[in-house]
């Protein structure tokens, strides 16, 4: 019985160290923000984005895009958002000469405060141009004088 019990447990060790599909071609290495070898070009379609007015309590969905418009593969390695209220997702897989990429990001009015707001994302990428602090800018109307408003248009 100890025999067959010690069978299932290798088979089991290395049935699950064979299900690893990561994909080592499309992920960034430890070390590719500095192989300067392979670093190649970005443009970004804005780093400055204004969603306009919100009510606080709503969320605000804004998307940052790039081209890699240089001949090697580029990565997004690092995204970091500004503050709590802001989470970020972003392109992880390698983006080929011509290809895009974009940083994802949702903004929770309920962790800001009431007022203009000016938010920033910071960017690394293994790229040539330095990679671009990216902001977006709104209006957070208090939910009080929001209902003050549209109850005297009414």
């Amino acid at each position: 019985m100890q025999k067959l019990i010690l069978l299932f447990s290798v088979i089991a060790v290395f049935s699950l160290a064979s299900c690893d599909e990561t994909n080592t071609s499309n992920t960034p290495s430890a070390n590719v923000g500095i192989d300067s070898a392979n670093f190649t070009q970005v443009q970004w379609t804005d780093t400055l984005i204004d969603f306009g007015t919100i009510t606080k309590g709503q969320k605000v969905h804004i998307v940052f895009k790039c081209k890699n418009t240089g001949t090697k593969p580029m990565f997004i390695y690092y995204v970091r958002p500004g503050c709590g209220c802001t989470v970020a997702e972003y392109t992880k897989e390698a983006i080929a000469p011509g290809g895009s990429g974009e940083i994802d990001a949702s903004y929770d009015s309920n962790h800001g405060i009431v007022g203009q707001i000016r938010k920033s994302i910071t960017v690394q990428t293994n790229t040539t141009n330095p990679s671009p602090q990216l902001f977006f800018t709104g209006t957070v109307l208090d939910p009080s004088l929001a209902r003050d408003t549209t109850a005297k248009k009414g």
